[in-house]
């Protein structure tokens, strides 16, 4: 089964053709893929997390739709360690947050996409587009880079199979990551 990395010098392998299984997002009582991963790669996962609800911004409206209207926002800080790898904020519509039980800090074992399937919301879906941007000056900050350095942020969303979209997540990644995808071919 794939799985991520982590090396010697702290780089860090995102291999993306596994990640999301519930199998794998639970495994070892692991509240999400990121636990998990980090775990098995031999890190010491740990996250901050903040949990509020404000208006859909923009980008995560643009999935939602026009009714989006406010949102569950989990605002991440994860750490391998005391070593800041990743900011991640998701933004949930409140409907699905509710029902789902992801209003709250501690969302369980698999985490929000776990809380998601058992309230009906299962992603069937995940787009995730990849881009290379300049850190804003907190981000710089947080990650100890100059402002400006190039950053790797994934901008995930997950859908049902309605078609809805119940998850916007962009990642912000610090120094030092690689990212694996793998794609089927007829």
């Amino acid at each position: 089964m794939a799985q991520n990395t982590i090396d010697a010098n702290g780089q860090i392998l995102r291999d993306a053709r596994s990640r999301y299984r519930t199998a794998h997002r639970e495994e070892s009582g692991a509240h999400g893929a990121y636990e998990s991963e980090t775990k098995r790669a031999g890190g010491t996962p740990r996250a901050e997390v903040d949990v509020r609800r404000e208006p859909a911004p923009a980008s995560a409206a643009a999935h939602f739709g026009p009714e989006a209207g406010d949102v569950v926002v989990r605002a991440r800080r994860m750490y391998d360690g005391n070593r800041l790898v990743q900011l991640a904020d998701t933004w949930v519509p409140v409907d699905v947050a509710e029902a789902a039980g992801i209003d709250q800090v501690d969302t369980g074992v698999g985490g929000i996409i776990s809380r998601m399937a058992e309230a009906g919301f299962r992603q069937v879906e995940v787009i995730e587009d990849v881009q290379q941007r300049e850190a804003t000056a907190a981000e710089a900050d947080a990650f100890g880079v100059d402002a400006g350095s190039l950053l790797l942020e994934i901008t995930h969303v997950g859908y049902t199979d309605a078609g809805r979209a119940v998850e916007v997540t962009r990642h912000t990644l610090g120094p030092g990551w690689t990212l694996r995808y793998s794609v089927p071919l007829d």
